[in-house]
C-alpha cells in the first residue's frame, strides 16, 4: 500500500510526523505500484542527498515504472538524472549564468517587472498567484534564456500538465512534452541564426564550436531550467505570501523593518518548501540508511518536506518562525546537487514581497485558509490560487528602500 495516497496531499504534515515517529526510512510503493523507501528525517536526509552511492541516473534502476521512464530521451540528458563526471561538465556550463554577481545584475529588471505586475492589479480582491507568482517568474526565466516573450503562451499550461497527478495525465504528459521539445528545438535554431546576449545563446555556442555538451543535452538543458527555475519559484512566491497572510504580526514586522523579507522567504523554504520531495536516487549497491537496508537498484525518495520539520532539528517545527531559526533547510538540497538555481529564486521572492507589502496597507486572506486549494501532487506543494483582500499603502518616500534583497531550485 503506497504512502502517496491523497491523505498525504490533504495534510503532509500530519503524515510526516507520524512517519518520523517510527523510523527514519519507510519502504513503501509508488502511485503506479513501484518499490520505493522514503527518508523522513533531517540527518539522514541530508547525508542521503551527497551520497555517491545513490545515483540519479536511472539506467541503474532495478525495475522501470512511469515515475522513473516518463521523460522522453530527447528531453533526459540534464543534471537531474545525471552523476560525475557528465553532471560536473554539464552544470559547469550552466552554473555561469546563476553566480551571486550576475543574479544581484538581474535586480533591477527584477524590481521594474514586479512593478510593472503591482500596477495591473485592481483591487480589492487579487488572486495573488495570477496576478504576481506566476507571471513573474515566467518573465524572468524567459528572459535569462532569451525567450521571446510572443512565444510564452503555453509555456504554463504545459508545466502544469507535466507535474498533474491525475490517473490520465501520462497521455497528456507526452503531448507536452512532444509540444516542449519542437518549442525548443525551434528557439534553439533561432539562437544559432540571431545569436544574442542570453543563456540559451551561450549554450549553442557551447554546442556548435566547442562540442562542450550534444544536441539532445542542449535541448535537455533549456527543457529543465525553464521547467525547474520557473515552477520553483512561482510556488516560493505564494508560500511565503500565504505564510505573511496566515501570520499578520509577521507582515507587521517586515512592514516595521524589524524582520528581513529574507528571512520569511527562509523560514518558508524550511516551513512550506514548494518541492516536497527531492529528485528520485537509485542505490548502486546495497545502502544502510538508518536501520534500513536499500537494496542495489532500489528507488529512494528523499522527503525534504519532512526534514525541514524534524523535531530533532528544529525545535516547534509546525511554527512559522522567520529569524528565529539558523536556516540548516533542505529546500534547495546539499552536495553536488545543491540547486544552481537558488540565487535566482532567492531574488525574486524577496523582490515580489517587499514590494507587495509595500504597496498594500492591508493584505488578509479573502477566503478561509481551509478553502484553499493546492495541486493535487506529490512532487510540488503550491496553490492553485490565493484570493486576498488588498488596500493601497498611502504614497511615501522609498528611498530607504529595505536593502536586505540579495543572492541566495533546480536540483536537490
Amino acid at each position: 500500500m503506497t504512502l502517496f495516497n491523497h491523505e498525504l496531499i490533504a495534510d503532509p504534515t500530519a503524515t510526516y510526523r507520524r512517519l518520523r515517529e517510527g523510523v527514519a526510512v519507510h519502504p513503501t510503493s509508488t502511485p503506479d505500484g513501484q518499490p520505493v523507501w522514503i527518508v523522513t528525517r533531517y540527518a539522514e536526509a541530508r547525508a542521503a542527498l551527497a551520497d555517491a552511492r545513490l545515483s540519479l541516473d536511472k539506467a541503474n534502476a532495478k525495475v522501470s515504472g512511469a515515475y522513473q521512464s516518463s521523460m522522453p530521451p530527447e528531453l533526459d540528458a540534464h543534471l537531474l538524472n545525471m552523476d560525475p563526471p557528465d553532471h560536473t561538465r554539464l552544470r559547469h556550463l550552466v552554473a555561469g549564468a546563476f553566480t551571486p554577481r550576475r543574479i544581484a545584475v538581474l535586480g533591477d529588471r527584477i524590481q521594474t517587472m514586479t512593478a510593472d505586475l503591482l500596477s495591473k492589479m485592481a483591487g480589492p480582491r487579487i488572486d495573488l498567484m495570477q496576478a504576481l507568482a506566476v507571471p513573474l517568474p515566467m518573465g524572468v526565466i524567459c528572459e535569462l534564456l532569451g525567450i521571446p516573450e510572443k512565444d510564452r503562451h503555453d509555456f504554463r499550461a504545459w508545466t502544469d500538465t507535466l507535474l498533474s497527478p491525475e490517473p490520465n495525465a501520462a497521455g497528456d504528459s507526452r503531448a507536452a512534452m512532444r509540444q516542449m521539445h519542437q518549442f525548443l528545438t525551434g528557439v534553439v535554431q533561432d539562437k544559432r541564426n540571431h545569436p544574442a546576449d542570453d543563456l540559451l545563446s551561450a549554450l549553442t555556442e557551447a554546442r556548435d564550436e566547442h562540442e562542450s555538451l550534444s544536441e539532445q543535452e542542449l535541448l535537455s538543458l533549456a527543457f529543465l531550467i525553464l521547467f525547474a527555475g520557473y515552477d520553483n519559484a512561482v510556488h516560493l512566491i505564494g508560500n511565503a505570501a500565504l505564510g505573511l497572510l496566515l501570520h499578520p504580526h509577521v507582515m507587521d514586522d517586515v512592514r516595521r523593518r524589524t524582520l528581513s523579507i529574507r528571512a520569511v522567504i527562509e523560514e518558508t523554504l524550511r516551513w512550506n518548501p514548494p518541492f516536497p520531495l527531492g529528485v528520485r536516487r537509485f542505490a548502486l549497491q546495497d545502502v544502510t540508511i538508518g536501520d534500513t537496508v536499500i537494496p542495489a537498484g532500489g528507488r529512494v525518495w528523499i522527503s525534504i518536506a519532512s526534514a525541514n520539520r524534524d523535531e530533532r532539528e528544529f525545535p516547534s517545527p509546525d511554527v512559522f518562525a522567520p529569524g528565529h531559526r539558523p536556516y540548516a533547510h533542505l529546500a534547495f538540497g546539499h552536495g553536488i546537487h545543491y540547486c544552481v538555481g537558488a540565487p535566482l529564486a532567492r531574488l525574486e521572492a524577496e523582490i515580489a514581497l517587499r514590494s507587495l507589502v509595500e504597496r498594500y496597507s492591508v493584505l488578509e486572506l479573502a477566503v478561509s485558509a481551509a478553502e484553499l486549494q493546492w495541486w493535487p501532487s506529490f512532487h510540488k506543494r503550491g496553490l492553485r490560487s490565493l484570493p486576498v483582500k488588498a488596500t493601497k499603502a498611502a504614497r511615501r518616500d522609498t528611498a530607504d528602500r529595505d536593502q536586505s534583497t540579495g543572492p541566495g531550485t533546480m536540483e536537490r
